[in-house]
């Protein structure tokens, strides 16, 4: 049953956020083992592990998918598949050409210009889980900003990849498709080893192990960011019980620790979605979805939409849906990883085709950014360029202050030009 909560319940309240709070204690033991693995042992530990977590004998099918593995692939996808991806993939880049810094150059004063200049990063790992479902989608959102940013090889990991992540993958024109998975996967593009090239980023969701290690190597290799389970908080006291109930379910089916809220001051409204909620479950049938509402879903009610704002704030949610009586809020909207706005923009919608990208942060990341970007793949790097007049109207500045600092050398570099 889904639980409702009183916003007055504060220990109710501080219950709910540390659940959202995965620890990554545990699977950061196991996965520092694996790094070290991989590090010292290369290719080696890469077979072992995909034998012991995949089944697979990397030695026996390749590290990587073959071209007629690929065409295979294309024999197995519902028709239309294609055509839903060429859709998809259209507006998710539309929308990352939006993203890509630009170059630019300024006069800061006579004889002083500065700037910036945009480089692509040079290869770019795409990691695509390979649990429950297949997740052709994840594929696009990794893929298509990396493109659209200029980044010069883009590859793709996925344990065991479906059909339908082959084909997404070929129709991106990405040519080399891996079958690593968990946190052997991160190490193996981190370091690089015979059979897998080293990258310069690491992208796209996945298990714990997964979060765990892009953590532990952050500071090596290039990552999105740390995500855990998926989340939405919806807010609102006007709007469609079943619309407000699907959209729930449809993100508690993603993980069994994945969070569903719904934020009203609406108590009738609040029991009707609770109810769509267990009408919906017995109909679908969805086991994984009523296991995550059992245990981190909820319906807090609130005395006025003022103060769900400010619960929402603090969440710092992945998805969040403002209903239509409360898209008046988004100005106060503060940490969000993604915004719905209104009763007809499930968020369905930005995780397969509306151009948004779904690799989102979690667990209150989106206090510090967004989700994946084209900027993402990009270094923006400053340019000056001074004259002998510009570099004299700075020299007193730049004197006093390196000398301020004790760094004489840095004081001479700037006199020694005048004298």
């Amino acid at each position: 049953m889904l639980q409702v909560i009183l916003s007055t319940d504060k220990p109710a309240l501080t219950r709910l956020e540390r659940a959202r709070r995965s620890s990554l204690r545990d699977a950061e033991r196991v996965a520092a083992r694996i790094l070290a693995d991989v590090r010292r042992q290369g290719d080696g530990a890469l077979v072992r592990y995909a034998r012991k977590f995949d089944g697979l004998d990397l030695r026996e099918v390749g590290f990587e998918v073959s071209r007629g593995e690929i065409r295979e692939a294309h024999q197995q996808v519902a028709k239309g598949f294609v055509g839903a991806l060429r859709v998809a993939a259209r507006n998710i880049r539309a929308f990352a050409q939006r993203q890509v810094p630009r170059e630019w150059q300024s006069s800061n004063g006579a004889g002083i210009r500065v700037g910036q200049i945009i480089r692509p990063l040079d290869r770019v790992a795409c990691y695509v889980p390979g649990g429950r479902f297949p997740l052709p989608s994840t594929v696009l959102m990794g893929v298509i900003p990396a493109q659209v940013a200029g980044v010069k090889e883009i590859v793709i990991t996925s344990p065991r990849p479906a059909p339908e992540v082959l084909v997404a993958a070929d129709v991106l024109g990405i040519r080399r498709v891996f079958r690593l998975g968990g946190a052997q996967a991160i190490a193996a593009f981190a370091f690089g080893t015979k059979s897998v090239p080293r990258a310069d980023k690491i992208v796209g969701p996945g298990n714990r192990y997964v979060a765990a290690a892009k953590k532990l190597l952050a500071g090596e290799c290039g990552i999105d960011f740390v995500a855990g389970p998926s989340e939405l908080v919806v807010i609102g006291s006007r709007g469609n019980p079943r619309w407000i109930a699907a959209d729930l379910v449809a993100q508690a089916e993603h993980d069994p620790d994945a969070i569903a809220i719904f934020v009203t001051s609406s108590r009738a409204l609040g029991l009707r979605v609770q109810k769509a909620v267990q009408q919906m479950l017995s109909e679908l049938r969805l086991p994984i979805a009523r296991k995550a509402l059992a245990r981190q879903g909820a319906i807090i009610l609130t005395p006025d939409l003022d103060e769900a704002v400010e619960i929402v704030n603090r969440l710092a949610p992945e998805h969040l849906t403002l209903l239509d009586d409360a898209v008046r809020f988004l100005d106060r909207i503060e940490s969000a990883g993604s915004i719905f706005l209104g009763g007809c923009s499930p968020v369905a919608a930005g995780d397969y085709a509306s151009g948004t990208n779904h690799i989102l942060p979690t667990g209150g990341a989106a206090r510090l950014r967004g989700g994946l970007s084209a900027a993402d793949f990009v270094k923006a790097i400053s340019v000056q360029k001074l004259s002998r007049r510009g570099l004299a109207r700075l020299r007193p500045a730049i004197v006093t202050l390196a000398n301020a600092e004790g760094l004489k050398a840095h004081a001479y570099s700037v006199d020694v030009r005048f004298s």
